[in-house]
């Protein structure tokens, strides 16, 4: 398996799409029951090819994730070839930018002392999905990029 299983939750919400890909390999309703049954290993085999179908298809559309936590902001986009990163971290004691208050004093305070700034490019290896997987793994959200987006434009407006 490269990546993971799905989730019991997430298999119920890919009921459809499951049917669809066993009825791709010509098997039945019946016949699933049965492989279930009675061959546990194949029936684990077909969940695992699955999961891994689901997240390649997911993997390949992305082009943002955030990982945050109350002191760091990690900001990556993709392409085909490298990997973009803005790192905000704020050095301030008593602030958390996970939260409404925490995150306005970080948009007024860009330019203090307590905030560090950083940028990166990183090439991507040959498997760009694997890449994007582990720092799921890690943490990290498929967003749409507003993040990484507005502070791109910020840093790039200080140039």
């Amino acid at each position: 398996m490269k990546y993971e299983r799905l989730t019991k939750e997430q298999f119920e919400e890919l009921h459809q799409e499951f049917i669809n890909f066993l009825a791709t390999q010509s098997i039945t309703a019946e016949e699933w029951a049965d492989i279930k049954q009675n061959k546990p290993e194949v029936a684990e085999e077909e969940l695992d090819i699955f999961s891994d179908l689901v997240w390649e298809g997911v993997l390949k559309k992305v082009e943002y994730l955030e990982h945050l936590s109350a002191k760091y902001m990690f900001l990556f986009r993709f392409t085909e070839v490298q990997i973009d990163l803005i790192k905000i971290e704020v050095k301030h004691p008593e602030i958390d930018i996970t939260t409404k208050e925490g995150y306005q004093w970080l948009q007024d305070n860009l330019l203090a002392d307590e905030v560090e700034i950083h940028e990166a490019t990183k090439a991507l290896s040959d498997d760009r999905n694997k890449d994007i997987f582990a720092l799921i793994k890690q943490g990290a959200n498929i967003t749409k990029g507003e993040l990484f987006n507005y502070f791109n434009k910020w840093i790039n407006a200080q140039n």
